[in-house]
C-alpha cells in the first residue's frame, strides 16, 4: 500500500480519496486523526495522508490527483456586469449561469 501524498487538511484528504475510489482506484486516508498531536509531534507529520491500495495503479492515481488539484481557473463577465473569477459556473450577484463558448 504506497502513500500517494498529505493533504494539507482532512476535508481535502477525504475529497481525494472519495474521488479516486470513484475512479475505480482503492484509496483511503492515513493518519487522519493526529492533527490533536501537533505540538507533541512535527506539524508535517500531523497531517492526513491519502493512500492507495494498489501499487499498479499509482500512476493513474497520480494523474487523477493532479487534475484535481490543477482545476483550470475561468474568468468571464456575467451579464448582469459582474466580473467571475474562479472555478465558478454561476454568477454570485445574480445567480445566472456561466455562458457557453461559442463553437
Amino acid at each position: 500500500m504506497p502513500r500517494l501524498t498529505q493533504a494539507p487538511n482532512l476535508v481535502m484528504a477525504t475529497l481525494w480519496v472519495d474521488w479516486l475510489k470513484a475512479e475505480g482506484i482503492g484509496a483511503s486516508v492515513q493518519r487522519e486523526y493526529l492533527r490533536s498531536a501537533a505540538g507533541e509531534l512535527p506539524p508535517d507529520q500531523c497531517l492526513p495522508e491519502v493512500w492507495i491500495d494498489d501499487p499498479s495503479q499509482e500512476a493513474s492515481a497520480l494523474e487523477l490527483l493532479y487534475f484535481l488539484r490543477h482545476v483550470p481557473q475561468r474568468r468571464w463577465r456575467c451579464a448582469c456586469g459582474e466580473r467571475v473569477v474562479g472555478g465558478f459556473e454561476q454568477c454570485w450577484n445574480c445567480g445566472a449561469m456561466m455562458p457557453t463558448p461559442a463553437r
